[in-house]
């Protein structure tokens, strides 16, 4: 499975590609609200990402366009900011326009706001890159989002959609993760992707017993020191 950050901040975007395990980034126009950030910022801002992450790294830029031309517009412009910026487009029958003209460009779209399988398949078939269903807002909402997560991802791979073949095809990124149980199951059933936002990633490094073990370490070796 491969990990992405929930982010637009950019301290937390260093900092999680300073681990060597960082292999994209995803934000939204509410992840850029909480960095404090203005509209005329937005595009640098996006740019800065890709900048600290690399050009083979993915960073997912959304259009908040209403119609299939704007979307198409602002996602040519949005991906002529950077070769990693990938467009992200709320599912609807407007980006389902949009991504088909897109992709056929080149362009890669992360197709997001995903709740249910024939909303994945149709992205998929209209030439998204990436499907981004969405895990933790089931949940708020007391259904399993897991359960759903997995029925995409057997859906998916049930086809091949021929599109991005050289990039080894459509990938499904778990989206709204909230836990390192999440992450786990979501690995569990063949997700290629979880999408983390900072908090819950670090939670990813934690156990208890490797907690105790770094204790125990530590006074072990005061031991010895305190022996010299």
């Amino acid at each position: 499975m491969k990990f992405f950050i929930d982010t637009a901040d950019l301290d937390d975007i260093r900092e999680a590609a300073s681990w060597g395990c960082l292999s994209g980034v995803t934000t939204n126009p509410s992840l850029y609200a909480k960095t404090g950030g203005k509209l005329a910022d937005f595009e640098a801002h996006m740019v800065k990402i890709c900048e600290i992450v690399g050009p083979d790294v993915p960073v997912s830029a959304e259009s908040t366009a209403g119609t299939t031309e704007g979307m198409i517009e602002e996602g040519r412009h949005l991906a002529s900011l950077a070769p990693n910026i990938c467009v992200k487009l709320p599912i609807c029958a407007e980006s389902l326009a949009a991504t088909r003209v897109l992709a056929s460009e080149g362009i890669r779209v992360n197709m997001t706001l995903i709740f249910s399988v024939p909303q994945a398949l149709l992205a998929a078939r209209a030439g998204a890159r990436y499907v981004s269903p969405f895990v933790g807002r089931f949940d708020d909402i007391s259904e399993s989002g897991l359960d759903f997560l997995s029925e995409i991802v057997e859906a998916i791979n049930n086809y091949d959609f021929g599109w991005w073949a050289d990039e080894g095809g459509v990938e499904i990124i778990s989206a709204s993760i909230r836990s390192p149980f999440q992450v786990t199951q979501a690995a569990l059933m063949g997700a290629d992707i979880a999408t983390v936002p900072m908090a819950a990633l670090k939670k990813c490094l934690e156990h208890p017993l490797t907690k105790r073990g770094l204790e125990l370490f530590a006074a072990d070796w005061a031991k010895v020191t305190a022996g010299e």
